[in-house]
């Protein structure tokens, strides 16, 4: 059973509605609202070629996507929950239909391009991090340190933690579509990932890359 921890009264949201490309803070088209009503959460399980995926919503937005036996898996789903087990509905709701349709394209080794309408909770340093994932071209890879760089010159300060960035990396809670999987450590290390490093690779071969040259970690 995974623990679901309560959201911290800092943190805020980041949402695409349908149609729009990814949020990007230059641009205005964050949401820095925190919403203190959309307290259920509709929950479904679908399969896929990486195992069972968690897709979780407000019912207009995808709100989580989590891979089995995911770390942090839906450490900030508070409130009520609803899925067809529990509430013994049958609901089909949009944003479900689309990100299957997106998750399809993807599985079948394409790039799907837009993604459906998402929305994260998270502090805004979370949400900065998350939102430089989704500028991660499809197919391509970061480092954690390229990542921090890329935030300390922002902030015009001389360095940011890799560490911290890759904190807020792992508690990224929209698997795949948010594309963590696309990060590595410094000497092309794989480094870890919460859905595990197989998932990872798998990932990133459907992406076509070539994780020949890449390092996988030892266990601990």
């Amino acid at each position: 059973m995974h623990d679901i921890a309560q959201p911290k009264e800092q943190d805020t949201q980041m949402s695409t509605r349908r149609g729009e490309q990814p949020p990007a803070r230059r641009s205005g088209q964050q949401n820095t609202q925190q919403d203190t009503q959309q307290d259920i959460h509709y929950v479904k399980t679908f399969p896929s070629p990486v195992g069972d995926l968690t897709f979780v919503s407000d019912g207009e937005h995808l709100t989580g996507l989590y891979l089995e036996n995911q770390r942090y898996f839906m450490e900030n789903v508070v409130g009520e929950l609803k899925s067809p087990q529990s509430s013994r509905e049958t609901f089909n709701l949009v944003i479900f239909s689309d990100t299957q349709r997106w998750l399809k394209l993807y599985f079948e080794g394409k790039n799907p391009g837009m993604l459906p309408p998402i929305k994260m909770n998270g502090t805004p340093f979370r949400q900065r991090v998350w939102e430089l994932l989704l500028e991660i071209p499809y197919g391509e890879l970061v480092t954690y340190g390229e990542l921090a760089a890329k935030l300390a010159a922002e902030k015009g300060v001389e360095k940011m933690s890799s560490r911290a960035v890759g904190g807020a990396v792992g508690h990224n809670p929209i698997s795949i579509l948010v594309p963590c999987h696309r990060v590595i450590g410094a000497n092309n290390n794989l480094t870890g990932y919460g859905g595990g490093i197989d998932r990872k690779i798998q990932l990133l071969e459907l992406e076509g890359v070539d994780v020949s040259g890449l390092k996988v970690p030892n266990p601990s």
